[in-house]
Parts: structure tokens; C-alpha cells; sequence
């Protein structure tokens, strides 16, 4: 099966005066060109660890990509040298970050930001790259988009910011665009444009989508497929489609446990995990959601359970009792 881009055996850590953090734990996948991949789990992880692992933008010190390979286009960027990844971020890979206010340069207009990346990677003069930006932020909805250009950050609202980003990210036709949480900063309705969007914008162009996120449901909504993440790991990977209608892990029962349903009957508790995450400092031996899972047996602290094959087709999970998990059934 060929990918696009194709993570093998990923680990990423990071080395404080407190100890070593392991922030991402060997993890494997695939995504197809023009596939939308929603990676879901609570904060910390390991989710913009991996995708910035990806780019090759964990600061080194006290990050440090221990071992794995991130094979992109066959080529592993892990392997590329600093001139060589330059000319991938941007042109091939583009990222949309959470707060735009902090990814926007302050003292430099909107224009200049996008007229930047299409100078340095698509060799235009500056009358046509202003030309193509001013196309780009009407593609991404803002109007008077052509006066717009010399507006700076500020300028802009918070939505307005966001589609600003979408628009340097989607500036020179990259085959994937990974988008980190690029809604958490925004009110409900500018979040619900910003999905539509990069829907459209995925579907027009054609491009691959690694959507990151803690909301579920917005991965539902935009997603073909799913990586659940949990402590560095992946404990469930699959169609969105199956993991919704049979979870196999406790970790994805208790997500999908705490959303709010409109066919529930009124009065129903949501379900909320006990406990903490486990400290990445001092992992466990076994899986590392057993302290925290209803489910737990003795093997689940002593041995971590590889990730397998489950009875629906691509969904694989890593729970020793995942047989006896289906569709929210408790024990």
C-alpha cells in the first residue's frame, strides 16, 4: 500500500533537569495522499509533539528525536538535511498552529507573511506573489481581500487570524497540511466555519489533512480515519466510522462517554474518566492507562499490550481485553 506519508516506530523526548520526558513512544501509521486523518486524545499526549517530530521542529536541546523513521514522498525527512527540510516546509508540508496571534509576526503586514513562502518556494517577483495572496484570502473568505494585504495581525480578528493562516499554509499547494488544534482559540461558531473551510479547501485542492484535536466531535465531521493517542502511544487507530460505533479500548469508551448525545435521555450522566495521566517522566511497565481503567486485570500492569488486529477491517487497538469491550459495554 503506498502513502503519502508514513511513520515507522516514531520516539521523541525530552530531557529536563526533572528527568527524561518520553513524549512520543514508537508509534506507526499511515496516510494516503488526499486522506483526513484526525489524531484525538486529552492534553499532553503527544499529539503536536509527533506532528512537530513530523517537521522536524522539536527544539533540540531538550527535545530529541530518539529513533524512527518519517518517510514522506519515500524520502525519510528525518534524514534531510536543514536546507533540504526548509524546502519541504511550506512547498510539500504545511502546518496551521493553535493560537495564529503567536504564529503571526506582529511587526509584519498579512501580505508580507504569504507573499514570503510563495517568493522563497514558488519563485514569483512581488507583483505576482501579491496577486496569488490576495486570491488565497478570498479563497479563505476574507473580503476585500486586496486591501486586506497591508493590514497587519492585529487588524485582524481571531477567525479572520486563523483563515489568514490557512491561507499562508495552503499558499503553495502542499500535498499535506496538518492542522494542530486550529480552532481551540475560537468561539463556537468561528469553529464551525473554520471545519467547513478546510473541507472545502481539502476537497477543491486534494490535498492530505492530519487534523489534531481533543474534540472528537469535530473529528467525526471531518475525519475518514482516527489515531487515538494516549501517554506517547496510539491505543486505537481506525475508520472513524467503526471506532464511534465499536470502541475497542477503555481510553476511546470513556472520550466518547464524556460527549454530550441528543438521543439520550434527559437526566443521563456523562461518563468522565477518575484520575490522572501518568507522569511521561516515570512511564509505567505495562499500559498506562490502567490505573485509571475499569477493566484492569493484573497483565495490564505487568506487560504492555501490543497493538492488533480487531474483527472490524484496518481498526487496531492495544488492550489485552479488548474482546470483551464493544460498543461501551462496562464490566
Amino acid at each position: 500500500m503506498e502513502y503519502l506519508l508514513e511513520i515507522k516506530d516514531l520516539k521523541t523526548s525530552f530531557y529536563t533537569d526533572e528527568g527524561v520526558v518520553h513524549a512520543v513512544n514508537g508509534i506507526s501509521y499511515g496516510l494516503k495522499e488526499g486522506e483526513v486523518l484526525g489524531v484525538v486524545g486529552e492534553s499532553g499526549c503527544g499529539k503536536s509533539v509527533h506532528a512537530l517530530s513530523i517537521m522536524r521542529l522539536i527544539p533540540d536541546p531538550p527535545g530529541k528525536i530518539e529513533k524512527g523513521e518519517v518517510l514522506f514522498d519515500g524520502r525519510d525527512l528525518l534524514k534531510l538535511s536543514v536546507s533540504e527540510i526548509r524546502h519541504i516546509r511550506g512547498a510539500q508540508i504545511a502546518m496551521v498552529f493553535q493560537d495564529p496571534m503567536t504564529c503571526l509576526n506582529p511587526v509584519f503586514s498579512i501580505g508580507f507573511q504569504i507573499t514570503e513562502a510563495l517568493v522563497l518556494h514558488r519563485g514569483m517577483d512581488q507583483a505576482e506573489a501579491n496577486k496569488r495572496a490576495a486570491e488565497l484570502l478570498t479563497l479563505v473568505g476574507i473580503p476585500a481581500a486586496s486591501q486586506r494585504l497591508n493590514d497587519y495581525p492585529h487588524q485582524f480578528s481571531g477567525g479572520m487570524r486563523q483563515r489568514a493562516m490557512l491561507a499562508m499554509a495552503i499558499s503553495c499547494d502542499p500535498k499535506l497540511l496538518i492542522a494542530d488544534e486550529p480552532t481551540t482559540a475560537l468561539d463556537v461558531t468561528i469553529q464551525a466555519q473554520i471545519v467547513d473551510l478546510v473541507k472545502r479547501l481539502q476537497q477543491e485542492l486534494g490535498m492530505a489533512v492530519m487534523w489534531i484535536t481533543h474534540d472528537l466531535g469535530v473529528v467525526a465531521d471531518i475525519a475518514k480515519r482516527v489515531n487515538v493517542m494516549y501517554a506517547g502511544y496510539i491505543v486505537e487507530r481506525g475508520p472513524v466510522r467503526d471506532i464511534f460505533k465499536h470502541p475497542r479500548h477503555p481510553y476511546t469508551l470513556g472520550l466518547l462517554g464524556s460527549l454530550p448525545r441528543i438521543d439520550e435521555v434527559h437526566g443521563t450522566k456523562l461518563i468522565s474518566i477518575p484520575g490522572l495521566p501518568p507522569d511521561l517522566i516515570l512511564l509505567p511497565k505495562g499500559c498506562p492507562f490502567a490505573e485509571r481503567c475499569p477493566y484492569v486485570i493484573e497483565k495490564c500492569v505487568a506487560e504492555m499490550p501490543p497493538l492488533e488486529a480487531t474483527d472490524e477491517p484496518e481498526h487496531i487497538v492495544a488492550c489485552w481485553r479488548w474482546r470483551e469491550i464493544s460498543g461501551g459495554a462496562t464490566r
